[in-house]
């Protein structure tokens, strides 16, 4: 039997060949960088490191303790480990799998055994909603002919959303396989209704940093892409003067695209900054401008309550808010259902959603049976249980609170960062700004921790973004 010294001296020496490793593969990807978004690149680094420490046959526990891949906004529950006060208590956050239905009966979730009892209750209400969608007239079966989802569905989307302020019934509520499914059909959509009234598209202004898949999007459908860099002293928000400025430069913007909770920033629009847009937005109004916002919800949901509820009052109060704004929102992120790809956009008005139903019918024809009847099944867990989404949000802080105390050790021993930015609370990344001379290469290959680079959300390479969602953080 070996000694503890000698397993000591074995894990040592493994850590140090992973990073040999992680330091060849940095090398050579630093020396010729691949196409393609940066994001995706920094994940194929993290695999190609454990792919070669794999091949190599290096002890698995020192290459989860020398590589961190917090690239993408993925949100596995199967890897949670974070178990705070008594095992199986309300602060055992390795229950969420189970109590979500995401694992399996006797699944072992890092010690605990789920009971089984959401999977099989998630495909119980599944059944129990099909029957009476039938009872109603609905069947799934068929085609759905506007391809919208049910009306059952939407109906229960617009209730949800009377939360934020904003009043809605089914037929303003259209549903999609995501948030971005949803603002793909919206571009589509807005092009095909302008068209129809021989007007061009216009422009789109987005805000930068930000997510990015939107502005290719727009561009695939013709319209031209108007990126903004905001400034850190605003905290990355767009502000009203900027707003005013490039609307008064750009009489072609006819759509602002706002994240009211940002990725990357980790930063929220305050209920003041909102308002001081839309009263930019309604004096271009009333000079004739008709100017809407495409509102991305993706992570509200994922701050303090209260705090959410405040800034979307303020969104969508003012003159003419409510008639310019569209919602998109997805229970990816705010419900850790990234691969259910649930998704909704609620309309200002009945006659915009009529116009836009063409573009989700010539998307997916028709919405899959079984996914509307688990999107369904999951709406009523989540009413079943609210305090679910509190445990959500609590570990997302958990995580996000370790992981600022790691990088700040890490900084203290490799000089990393000008600064880690704070958040608000919010979101499941932190942003930061990096030293002179480091960048998300030198970052992995001496700290070992994957992030994204600034110039994957348009914005500067001396910022990275981190990702809590996929892993835990190694509590030090």
């Amino acid at each position: 039997m070996r000694s503890a010294a000698t397993a000591a001296v074995d894990s040592a020496g493994q850590r140090r060949l992973v990073r040999e490793v992680r330091g060849a593969v940095v090398r050579r990807h630093r020396a010729g960088p691949g196409a393609g978004s940066p994001l995706l690149a920094m994940a194929r680094i993290v695999r190609e490191v454990e792919g070669e420490c794999r091949a190599r046959g290096l002890d698995e526990r020192a290459v989860r303790a020398e590589i961190a891949n917090r690239t993408i906004g993925d949100v596995d529950l199967r890897l949670v480990t974070e178990c705070e006060g008594e095992e199986g208590g309300s602060g055992d956050y390795r229950r969420l799998a189970d109590e979500l239905g995401t694992a399996q009966p006797g699944e072992d979730l890092n010690g605990y055994v789920a009971t089984g009892d959401g999977y099989r209750w998630l495909r119980d209400r599944m059944s129990a909603e099909e029957r009476r969608l039938l009872v109603d007239g609905h069947d799934l079966r068929l085609y759905d002919v506007a391809g919208i989802g049910n009306p059952v569905l939407r109906g229960r989307l617009a209730e949800d959303i009377r939360q934020w302020g904003v009043s809605a019934g089914a037929d303003r509520v259209a549903v999609g396989l995501g948030a971005t499914d949803c603002m793909d059909k919206v571009f589509r959509g807005l092009v095909q209704r302008a068209r129809a009234r021989s007007r061009p598209p216009g422009a789109v202004l987005f805000p930068a940093p930000g997510f990015t898949i939107p502005q290719e999007q727009a561009v695939c459908y013709g319209y031209r892409p108007h990126p903004v860099t905001t400034r850190a002293e605003d905290g990355f928000k767009l502000t009203g003067a900027l707003l005013e400025e490039h609307l008064s430069a750009n009489p072609d913007i006819t759509l602002v695209y706002l994240m009211v909770t940002n990725n990357p920033s980790t930063y929220a629009y305050a209920p003041g900054e909102l308002l001081a847009l839309q009263s930019v937005l309604e004096r271009f109004g009333r000079q004739g401008r008709h100017i809407r916002v495409l509102a991305d919800l993706a992570y509200v949901g994922t701050g303090p309550p209260d705090e959410d509820r405040a800034r979307m009052g303020a969104l969508t109060s003012g003159a003419g808010a409510a008639g310019r704004t569209i919602h998109v929102g997805s229970y990816s992120k705010t419900h850790t259902l990234t691969g259910e790809r649930f998704g909704w956009v609620v309309f200002p008005d009945a006659e915009l959603a009529r116009d836009m139903a063409p573009a989700w019918t010539s998307g997916v024809a028709s919405l899959p049976g079984e996914w509307q009847l688990r999107f369904m099944a999951y709406q009523a867990l989540f009413r079943r249980n609210p305090g679910l989404l509190e445990k959500i949000r609590s570990l997302y802080r958990l995580r996000r609170q370790r992981l600022r105390r790691q990088l700040t050790r890490l900084d203290q021993e490799h000089g990393l960062f000008e600064e880690i930015h704070p958040d608000d609370d919010a979101t499941i990344y932190l942003w930061s700004r990096l030293r002179a001379g480091e960048d998300c290469f030198s970052v992995l290959e001496k700290a070992g921790v994957a992030g994204v680079p600034g110039s994957a959300f348009g914005y500067f390479d001396d910022h990275i973004r981190f990702s809590v969602g996929i892993l835990p953080v190694a509590t030090e």
